[in-house]
C-alpha cells in the first residue's frame, strides 16, 4: 500500500509540475485594521485581487479562518486533547478559554466584483459559493469586512505571551486558500502547517501609540509614526493610534506582533540586507538580544553562499509566539533562553526563509521538505557558528534509529495533520527528514548534493515544488535515478541494515561476503584498511541507480558490479591475503541511516552486543 500511495503521490506531480507546465495561483492583499488594546479586537477590510493563473474554471473559493481555531470544541481543541501525546503548549487550554479569551473571526461581508455572495463558515473554512465563475488566466476582486479578536496565546498566535509579549499576529486575516493542480487545500486548522498563494501584500494596523510593531514587509511611513528607520521622536497621547503601513512583494503570508516594550535593533549585512531585531526591554533579554544579532548576520551570509542569496532586503527577529515560528522576512520566537538556545531556534527559523519561505512546498503534505531541510541546513550553519562540531548529523542519525526500531514510525507521506501521534510527525518530518540530505550525498555525492540544492533554489524559489521537482534537479546534476531512493524512504517505513556476513582467505586472495537485512536497498562503500595503513574502497552501485556517483574520500576506489536490490548477499575478493587486511568497515563516512551499524564492521568490535537481525522491539 506504501508503494502504491506514493505512486498516487508522486504520479500526479510527474506529468505536471515541470517548468514548462508549471502554473501558480496569485493573491494580492490590500488590508486595513483598526486595533482595540482594550478589548483585544480589531474590525478589518480586505480587497483580495485573485488572479487564476490555472487551466481550470473556479465555482467556489475557500478562505481560512484561522483565529476560530481557539473556541473550545474546535477541531484544534478535540485533537490536542484525544491524541495519545498531545503538545503541552496547548493540552486542554483551548477547552477553559471563555468567551473574552477566545479567538474569532467573523466576516460581515463579501462581494465578487461589487456584488455580494453567499457564504458559510465551518469552523476554520469559509466556504464561498460565487457569483459568476473564474475562468482561466482572469483576475478577480474580493471585498471583505471582518471583525476578529485575539486570544490568549496558545499556539503561535495570541495575546499575553508567557514572556509578556502583548500581541503575536500569526493567521490574523481571513486567506485565501491554496488552489493548485492537485485542487483546493482548504484543509482545518488543526495544529500544524501551511499552504499559502504568492502575491503582494499592502497592510495598514491602527494601534495604541505606545505599540511598537515589527513583522512582515517594509514600513513604508517611518518619519510619520516615529518608528522603524525614522529619528523622528514623537509625543504619545494617552488613547492616540498611529497607523503602521507596512508593504511586502512576492509573500504567501504575513505576520506582524507588538509591544509597548519593544526595543528595536537594525543590523547590516551587506548592503541590500538589513535585520532588525524586536525584544524586550530587560537586563537579561537585552544581553542575550544584543550577543545574538552577530550570530544573525553570519548565518545569512553562510545561507547566501551555500544556498542561494536571500531575495529580499529586511528580515526580523521578533520576540512572540510559543517557541519559534517562521513566517515570509520575518520570525517569532521566545527570547529568555541562554545565548547558544537563542542562536540555535533564531537559525532555525531564519532557515526557513530558504525552505518554505520561498521554496514554497506544501508543508502540510511535505512536511520534510520543510522541516527536514530546515534542520539539516541548522545543523550545518550551527557547526560554524560554533566549532568544533565534527558531526552535526550525529544525534540526528541517533533519533532515528531509535524512533525506528520502536514500531511507532510512520511514513513522511503521511500530512501532517494525521500523524497518529506527534512523535511520529516530530521524528518523521525533523529528524528522518534531516537525514534525506546527507544520506543523498553518500548516494550521489556530496558535491552533487550542493550543487543541486543550488539549483533546486535558483529553479524553484517563489514557486511551490514538490518530491518529484527535487528529485529530477538532482537526477539532473549526478546522473543516477533515484525513484527508488524517494520510494522508500519518503513513502514507507522500511529500514536499512546491511552487514559483513564472512571474510574468509581464498587461496591468496580474501573473499567477503555481505548481507541485505533491511528491506531498504542502498548502494555501498566498503573500506578496507590494510595493516600497511593504506586504504582502498570498494563501491558498489545498485542497479536501479543506473549510473554511479563521483567522489573521492578515498585514495583508491575500485567501482564493483552492481548489486540487484532483490538479492539478499553480495561477495567480492580482495587481491590482498587475509593476513594483510586490518579492517573492513561498511560506510565509515556514517552517512548511511544503517539501524544496525554494529554489524559493518569487520572484525567486529569488541563491545559488540548480540541482536537479533531485524527484529523490532
Amino acid at each position: 500500500m506504501a508503494c502504491l500511495a506514493l505512486f498516487c503521490c508522486f504520479g500526479v506531480f510527474a506529468n505536471a509540475s515541470g517548468q514548462n507546465n508549471y502554473w501558480q495561483q496569485k493573491a494580492d492583499y490590500e488590508m486595513a485594521i483598526d486595533f482595540d488594546v482594550t478589548t483585544h479586537r480589531y474590525t478589518g477590510s480586505q480587497k483580495l485581487k485573485y488572479t487564476n493563473n490555472s487551466p481550470d474554471t473556479l465555482t467556489k473559493v475557500f478562505y481560512h479562518l484561522y483565529l476560530n481555531a481557539f473556541q473550545p470544541g474546535s477541531q484544534m481543541d478535540v485533537r490536542s486533547r484525544t491524541i495519545a501525546d498531545p503538545d503541552a503548549r496547548v493540552g486542554d487550554r483551548i477547552a477553559s478559554l471563555s468567551q473574552d479569551e477566545i479567538g474569532y473571526q467573523k466576516i460581515k461581508s463579501l462581494t465578487q466584483n461589487g456584488k455580494a455572495l453567499k457564504y458559510t463558515e465551518q469552523g476554520t473554512i469559509l466556504e464561498v459559493s460565487l457569483d459568476q465563475p473564474i475562468l482561466p488566466r482572469t483576475t478577480h476582486v474580493f471585498d471583505m469586512e471582518f471583525d476578529a479578536q485575539v486570544p490568549l496565546q496558545i499556539r503561535r498566535t495570541g495575546r499575553n505571551s508567557k514572556e509578556g509579549i502583548d500581541y503575536s499576529m500569526s493567521q490574523w486575516y481571513p486567506k485565501m486558500s491554496e488552489y493548485d493542480i492537485e485542487g483546493w487545500h482548504a484543509n482545518p486548522y488543526i495544529a500544524r502547517e501551511f499552504h499559502g498563494v504568492w502575491g503582494d501584500f499592502d497592510v495598514k494596523i491602527s494601534i495604541d501609540s505606545r505599540y511598537v510593531v515589527g513583522g512582515t514587509g517594509y514600513l513604508q511611513n517611518a518619519d510619520k509614526i516615529g518608528h522603524g528607520y525614522s529619528k523622528k521622536k514623537i509625543t504619545h497621547k494617552e488613547g492616540s493610534k498611529l497607523t503602521w503601513h507596512f508593504k511586502a512583494p512576492n509573500v504567501h503570508d504575513f505576520v506582524w506582533a507588538a509591544d509597548p516594550d519593544y526595543n528595536h535593533d537594525i543590523v547590516r549585512v551587506d548592503d541590500n540586507l538589513e535585520l532588525h531585531f524586536f525584544y524586550q526591554n530587560d537586563s537579561t533579554t537585552t544581553a542575550t538580544w544584543k550577543d545574538l544579532q552577530s550570530y544573525a548576520v553570519q548565518c545569512f551570509q553562510i545561507m547566501n553562499a551555500r544556498y542561494g542569496r536571500y531575495p529580499y532586503k529586511q528580515y526580523s527577529f521578533i520576540q512572540g509566539g510559543d517557541g519559534g515560528m517562521e513566517y515570509p522576512m520575518a520570525t517569532l520566537i521566545t527570547g529568555s533562553r541562554n545565548l547558544r538556545a537563542l542562536v540555535s531556534v533564531s537559525v532555525h527559523e531564519a532557515v526557513h526563509s530558504w525552505f518554505q519561505l520561498l521554496l514554497a512546498t506544501n508543508e502540510s503534505k511535505y512536511p520534510w521538505m520543510d522541516e527536514g531541510f530546515t534542520n539539516y541546513a541548522q545543523g550545518e550553519v550551527m557547526a560554524e557558528l560554533f566549532p568544533p562540531n565534527l558531526s552535526p548529523h550525529a544525534a540526528a542519525y541517533s533519533a532515528y534509529r531509535n524512533f525506528a526500531l520502536s514500531g511507532d514510525e510512520e511514513p513522511m507521506t503521511t500530512h501532517a495533520d494525521h500523524y497518529n501521534t506527534n512523535k511520529a510527525y516530530s521524528i518523521g518530518s525533523y529528524i528522518k527528514g534531516s537525514l534525506f540530505l546527507p544520506q543523498l550525498s553518500y548516494i550521489i555525492g556530496k558535491e552533487a548534493v550542493d550543487t543541486g540544492m543550488k539549483r533546486y533554489f535558483n529553479e524553484w524559489k517563489f514557486k511551490h515544488p514538490t518530491p518529484t521537482d527535487l528529485k529530477r534537479v538532482m537526477e539532473k546534476v549526478s546522473g543516477i535515478e533515484l525513484d527508488w531512493y524517494f520510494d522508500s524512504w519518503i513513502a514507507t517505513t522500511q529500514t536499512i541494515d546491511y552487514g559483513i556476513k564472512e571474510v574468509s582467505a581464498t587461496g591468496s586472495n580474501t573473499r567477503v561476503i555481505l548481507e541485505r537485512n533491511g528491506q531498504m536497498p542502498m548502494p555501498l562503500d566498503v573500506v578496507v584498511t590494510y595493516k600497511d595503513g593504506s586504504q582502498e574502497n570498494f563501491y558498489i552501485p545498485l542497479e536501479i541507480m543506473r549510473g554511479e556517483k563521483k567522489e573521492n574520500l578515498y585514495k583508491k576506489t575500485t567501482l564493483l558490479s552492481d548489486w540487484p536490490w532483490v538479492y539478499t548477499q553480495y561477495e567480492f575478493d580482495i587481491d590482498r591475503s587475509l593476513d594483510q587486511i586490518g579492517q573492513i568497515r561498511i560506510d565509515p563516512s556514517n552517512r548511511m541511516a544503517d539501524v544496525f551499524p554494529e554489524n559493518n564492521i569487520y572484525p567486529a568490535l569488541p563491545d559488540e552486543t548480540p541482536r537479533m537481525k531485524g527484529v523490532r522491539k
